[in-house]
């Protein structure tokens, strides 16, 4: 009789393995080529990509790499490592970390737990809100591996958990600390990644998932429409993206009268370049210039404990 032998598989973003330029070359080289992420024509894109954006980019962004760089590695890294390694400690199951770009690869990661004769597979990728870029193609990439097993485990699936009471209780606990350390803010900002407007128009739900995030976490809170927005940060090229855009926003909020921000990206499971360059050092250089006096990031909730209770529960629905 075939024993069931549950494990879980963690899946995030990825990183560069170093902050280098051939690092980040390669690294940016994958994640762009991803049909879910740059769906422009291959006989369009592969030229811009190659010889406009990986030359140029690259440099730029190991600089950045460098500034946030950890002793483990990058941040994103350091706290994914951490959340496994706590996940793993509070269950009984075989857990791996995979990366959709990057290493520990979802090959590597999957293989590992296939290794320890696990034939149902609990997969979270560490995304809150559903996106097609995200989540579906973590989809794609088990897809893929699973091209090349002869037997198959059977897969329980987590879409997403943007207002699972323990994500919502994990987040609400993050800013009721920093208001506790710092005072209420005039506003408090949540800004999440960005897409292109059209992914939306042709069916990702991931602004909705975002706004669902948003308003659970200000009910939350007891917060007024007067004392939290959500905006959208990260965009990339020249089409519409999801507004409103948060740099644009950090600019436009001192004349506005407002004076004190706290900020923090729920959408984000564990810190990283997006979080602590473009939002802790860009957007604060943003707000403070424009006549803003006080600038707090709330951190992302990394390896904190409520973090890694809702992890447990999300998981434990499928054992």
């Amino acid at each position: 009789m075939r024993q069931d032998k549950p494990g879980v598989l963690l899946v995030n973003l990825g990183t560069p393995d170093t902050p280098t330029t051939p690092a980040v070359k390669r690294y940016l080289k994958q994640f762009l080529s991803d049909k879910r992420v740059v769906d422009t024509p291959r006989w369009l894109w592969w030229p811009i990509l190659n010889i406009g954006i990986l030359p140029l980019r690259s440099p730029r962004v190991a600089k950045l790499y460098a500034s946030v760089w950890m002793d483990g590695g990058s941040p994103l890294m350091v706290f994914s490592q951490r959340q496994r390694a706590a996940l793993a400690a509070r269950l009984d199951i075989p857990v791996e970390l995979g990366m959709s770009y990057g290493n520990p690869s979802l090959k590597s990661a999957i293989d590992s737990l296939m290794q320890q004769g696990v034939n149902r597979l609990i997969v979270l990728p560490l995304y809150p809100q559903f996106s097609c870029s995200t989540v579906a193609a973590v989809w794609d990439g088990i897809t893929e591996v699973f091209a090349g097993y002869r037997s198959l485990p059977s897969v329980n699936f987590i879409r997403d958990y943007a207002e699972h009471p323990a994500y919502i209780a994990a987040l609400k606990a993050s800013v009721e600390r920093s208001f506790a350390q710092h005072g209420k803010p005039d506003l408090l900002v949540t800004s999440f990644h960005g897409i292109p407007q059209r992914f939306a128009d042709e069916g990702d739900d991931y602004p909705q998932r975002c706004y669902d995030t948003f308003n659970a976490l200000t009910a939350s809170l007891g917060l007024g429409s007067s004392e939290a927005m959500l905006t959208f940060q990260s965009r990339f090229g020249r089409e519409p993206w999801l507004t409103p855009y948060t740099d644009e926003t950090m600019q436009a909020l001192p004349a506005k009268g407002v004076k004190h921000v706290q900020i923090m990206s729920p959408g984000f499971s564990a810190d990283c370049l997006e979080t602590l360059e473009e939002i802790n050092e860009q957007n604060r250089e943003f707000f403070l210039h424009a006549g803003g006096t006080r600038f707090e990031y709330i951190p992302a909730l990394n390896d904190d404990e409520e973090h890694i209770t809702m992890m447990l529960e999300l998981v434990n629905q499928y054992r």
